[in-house]
């Protein structure tokens, strides 16, 4: 027969277990980004800005297509679609595409774009120099943006890929614009 202290000690040792289990599902987030942000895994792509490619001035003669998605989520208000669906690339040249969002909503809103790259191996080696991703944006009611990207791929992608898909997920971040100070 066991003891009250017995008894404590185990519910102890269990209440330590629940809160390890607990901080572990909170940081697996953080870490599983960390992680697809180094490796390209899943079609990450980095959130910062990469430094424009230098260019050795010889043309190549490679060429790849980047396909250019937009999805909304379902919760959202919002339009969002490329401007160019697709454009014919040399790798480590710098591109320029973009994309219009509209705010449908009749309050104004926040968004904020997530971008991924299929094949996910390519990943690594499509660098944003300038994105709308990088960032929140703020939209008035029923306001509209065309918003830029500028971007290269690197000229060591692989050969077996030819065809790169840069899709955008945008979502209502649910906050509220920053109202300009008067100053």
């Amino acid at each position: 027969m066991k003891t009250m202290s017995q008894h404590i000690v185990i519910a102890g040792k269990l209440s330590v277990l629940v809160v390890a289990m607990f901080g572990f599902g909170y940081l697996m987030v953080p870490i599983y980004n960390v992680l697809c942000d180094i490796t390209g895994l899943n079609g990450k792509t980095s959130s910062v800005a990469a430094v424009a490619p230098q260019t050795s001035g010889e043309k190549s003669e490679r060429r790849v297509i980047v396909e250019f998605v937009a999805v909304v989520n379902s919760s959202a208000a919002w339009t969002f679609e490329p401007v160019q669906r697709s454009m014919e690339v040399e790798p480590g040249k710098t591109y320029n595409a973009s994309y219009n969002v509209k705010n449908l909503s009749s309050q104004p809103a926040v968004g904020q774009a997530v971008p991924s790259v299929a094949p996910s191996a390519a990943a690594k080696y499509f660098n944003k120099i300038e994105c709308f991703c990088f960032t929140r944006q703020e939209f008035e009611a029923n306001g509209s943006k065309e918003m830029p990207l500028v971007f290269f791929i690197e000229e060591d992608l692989p050969r077996s890929i030819d065809r790169v898909t840069l899709s955008y997920t945008y979502f209502d971040t649910g906050e509220k614009p920053v109202p300009a100070s008067d100053s």
